[in-house]
C-alpha cells in the first residue's frame, strides 16, 4: 500500500466518513467477515434482520441490460432490520416517520476496500435511529 493509501485510510478510521447522505467506516477483513459481523452486531441488538437485499449481485446481472458496463462493487448487501422500540420512538415524535423504516446497514467492497455504512436521516427525533446504526457499525468493526 503506498504512503497515500495509508493516509486516506488513516483519515477514515479517525472517524467514520460522511459522504453523499451516508455513513461510511472502513472494515479491516473480508466482505463476508464484514457481513457476517454487521449480522451478528444486529443480532445482538435483540433485533431480527428482515431481509439482505444483495443489491452487487443486482447490479452485476442488469449492467448490460441497462447499458453500462462498468462494475460498481465486488459485492454489496444491505441488511434491512426493524427496531420496536425505536420506531415506536421515532413514531410518535412524528408519524410521517413512518416513511424512514425500515433501516438498513450496507457491507460493500469496492477496488478492493470493504466498508460499513448507513444513509442519513433528518436531525431530529431520527438522531435515535442514528445511535442505533452508528452503535451497531461499531460493533461489526470493532471500534
Amino acid at each position: 500500500m503506498t504512503i497515500l493509501r495509508y493516509a486516506a485510510i488513516a483519515a477514515v478510521c479517525a472517524t467514520a466518513a460522511h459522504a453523499e447522505g451516508a455513513h461510511i467506516t472502513p472494515y479491516d477483513g473480508t466482505f463476508e467477515d464484514a457481513a457476517f459481523a454487521v449480522e451478528t452486531a444486529i443480532v445482538n441488538q435483540g433485533l431480527v434482520v428482515d431481509f439482505v437485499s444483495h443489491v452487487g449481485e443486482m447490479l452485476a446481472r442488469t449492467g448490460e441490460d441497462v447499458g453500462s458496463d462498468v462494475k460498481l462493487f465486488e459485492e454489496a448487501d444491505i441488511f434491512v432490520f426493524c427496531s420496536a422500540v425505536v420506531s415506536r420512538e421515532v413514531m410518535e415524535a412524528d408519524p410521517m416517520n413512518v416513511a424512514q423504516c425500515p433501516y438498513g446497514i450496507f457491507v460493500a467492497e469496492r477496488d478492493g476496500e470493504v466498508m460499513v455504512g448507513y444513509r442519513d436521516f433528518p436531525e431530529g427525533p431520527m438522531d435515535a435511529v442514528e445511535t442505533l446504526l452508528s452503535g451497531i457499525v461499531e460493533e461489526a468493526v470493532g471500534m
